[in-house]
């Protein structure tokens, strides 16, 4: 019978090669996180400057307080966003991205920009699509 693993051996090991396609690998948590609706929009939004909270929920229209707030978290977690607390009555808190997050934000303002200018190309296969299904 093989002794546990040490968890700074289990840390070690997950980052040694990464994987999205393995079912253990740490990437697929935040590619979840990155490309869910919510961390999709707060990255892009991001990439235009530093927000503060309300700012930000404003800014990616139709987000819960508790869902940006949850996937902030997320992202500060992953090393994508920085969390600063303003010295203000009362404390304001801005949000920014890490030079990581820069990275990965750029990334996705270029498959926005790919996706916003098929927009005409997508609503027609869908039209199709549901002509060929009978669907009104």
């Amino acid at each position: 019978m093989s002794e546990p693993a040490h968890p700074a051996q289990e840390s070690e090991d997950r980052t040694l090669e990464a994987d999205v396609f393995a079912r253990n690998c740490a990437s697929r948590e935040t590619l979840q996180t990155v490309t869910g609706r919510w961390g999709v929009l707060a990255l892009a939004a991001l990439t235009e400057g530093n927000y503060r909270f309300s700012a930000l929920r404003r800014r990616v229209d139709g987000v819960s307080e508790r869902m940006l707030s949850q996937t902030l978290q997320a992202l500060e977690r992953d090393g994508l966003v920085v969390r600063d607390v303003l010295e203000a009555i009362p404390p304001k808190v801005e949000y920014s991205l890490t030079p990581l997050g820069a990275e990965v934000g750029s990334r996705l303002i270029d498959l926005i920009e790919l996706v916003e200018s098929r927009v005409p190309d997508v609503l027609a296969a869908q039209e199709r699509y549901d002509a060929g299904r009978g669907v009104s």
